[in-house]
């Protein structure tokens, strides 16, 4: 056989392999692999899915709290300063009170009307402020009545600080456990048999993060907050109590 004709027929054969090669590949499907936390998400396990919507509405309960106590507490500290400063340039308790529903919500008001029907009554009673300890008693209670309102569902977010990491570490653990079961199912130790379940416990362990980092901030952020307000209460029975000691006794 000369060179030429078994050139030719190398040439015929090699295309023929090409034709068969292309053909089998577009017989085979194509995959496209799913990648994203969503998609992390969507193909976790069942109860995984719920620890995370479980942590989302922690998350979610938490950042409207602290958004509603944030314009809550910036209202409150607004009104009780304009309410000081009232009480101090006008120095009568009846005029005072007349002008005190201008200045609500402020925790000051709240305080100031205890004080005041207590001196009401101990002045209609006997013509002059007789008990200064149960003027200062009525005094605490509105301060303690305050408190308690300002304070409303700051359980919640301390909740969420506390047990949103364990909630977590729940899923954390679930998915370790469907990482050995592949490894028992499959007997491969591979990174293809255990990435499923590490990839699912690491996402509950950061959405357990997610969830209380923000609750704590905002607990102690708040909670610093109320603080100072109920000092600024305190020493607002002070200067109460020497304005009434002063016009009425």
């Amino acid at each position: 056989m000369t060179s030429p004709m078994l050139l030719a027929i190398l040439l015929q054969a090699a295309g023929t392999v090409a034709e068969g090669a292309e053909g089998a590949q577009s017989a085979v499907p194509v995959t496209i692999e799913r990648t994203g936390l969503l998609h992390l998400i969507l193909d976790a396990s069942l109860l995984a899915q719920i620890v995370i919507l479980v942590l989302l509405v922690f998350s979610v309960y938490s950042w409207a709290i602290a958004f509603s106590k944030y314009g809550l507490l910036n209202k409150a500290v607004q009104k009780n300063n304009s309410f000081l400063k009232t009480f101090r340039r006008l120095g009568q308790l009846a005029e005072l009170n007349a002008a005190s529903e201008e200045y609500r919500p402020a925790p000051l008001v709240t305080v100031f009307e205890f004080g005041y029907e207590e001196v009401a009554r101990q002045v209609n009673s006997h013509g002059k402020l007789r008990n200064g300890a149960a003027l200062e008693r009525c005094l605490q209670l509105g301060i303690s009545e305050e408190i308690a309102r300002l304070n409303r569902n700051m359980g919640w977010l301390a909740t969420t600080a506390s047990a949103a990491p364990f909630i977590g570490l729940f899923g954390t653990v679930w998915g370790i456990m469907v990482a050995f079961n592949e490894i028992g199912a499959t007997g491969s130790t591979s990174i293809t048999a255990v990435a499923p379940g590490i990839a699912e416990a690491l996402v509950n362990t950061a959405a357990g993060l997610v969830a209380a980092i923000p609750a704590l901030v905002g607990f102690n952020f708040f909670g610093a907050r109320l603080r100072g307000m109920r000092a600024q209460m305190q020493d607002f029975i002070l200067e109460f109590m020497n304005l009434t000691e002063r016009n009425f006794t």
